[in-house]
Order: structure tokens, then C-alpha cells, then sequence
């Protein structure tokens, strides 16, 4: 079985970007235990100034919605409830992204 994952990253080599901070989203497809990078998908940072923007929240999880999950600096507990509904999981996972996709992969939460 595979899946897609968005990961939130300003510069592909580490999930660092709070998820309303974001600006890109780096998308991998994970199938029987490996990572491969699929492509970049741009947008509009959630956040501006403290605040945020539900339409840009709705784009945001339809940007992402072919993706089981979103790894992430940090994500606030609104847009956490948006991806949730839309059936999106998201890890706080601040790690090189080749380590913290792994470990996602190795606690069976894709499952």
C-alpha cells in the first residue's frame, strides 16, 4: 500500500516551517517502507500577522488532500482540526526530512 506525504519545508532538507508559515509543501509517495520525492506544491503562507485566513486554510488542505499526512515544525490546534476533517493527520516532526519521514514510517501511523 502507498501513500503521500506533504512536508513543510523552506529548504528540502529539513521539516522546518510552523504549517500556517509554510509556503511550499515538499510531497513524497511512500510505498512498502520507502520515501521517494514526487514534486514541490506552492502556496500562499496561512499566517499573516498573527493571523489567518480560512479560505487559504480550505486551499491549503485541498493542496494537500491526496496526502494522508503533513510533517511539520509546529501546527496550530485550528488548522489541526481543518486537516483532520479532511481526513489529513499531521506530525510535529522537526527533523531532517529523510529521518522524520522514516520514523513515521516506523511507527506504523500510516497504516
Amino acid at each position: 500500500m502507498s501513500c503521500r506525504v506533504a512536508v513543510a519545508s523552506s529548504d528540502g532538507k529539513f521539516v522546518n516551517r510552523h504549517f500556517g508559515h509554510a509556503e511550499q509543501f515538499l510531497i513524497f509517495e511512500i510505498a512498502e517502507g520507502n520515501c521517494q520525492y514526487v514534486e514541490t506544491r506552492s502556496t500562499a503562507a496561512l499566517c499573516d500577522d498573527q493571523e489567518h485566513s480560512d479560505d487559504r486554510l480550505a486551499g491549503i488542505a485541498k493542496l494537500i488532500s491526496d496526502c494522508r499526512a503533513v510533517l511539520v515544525a509546529k501546527i496550530g490546534p485550528g488548522a489541526l482540526d481543518r486537516l483532520q476533517s479532511h481526513g489529513i493527520q499531521a506530525y510535529v516532526i522537526p527533523d531532517f526530512i529523510d529521518d522524520a519521514l522514516y520514523a513515521l514510517i516506523s511507527s506504523d501511523k500510516l497504516r
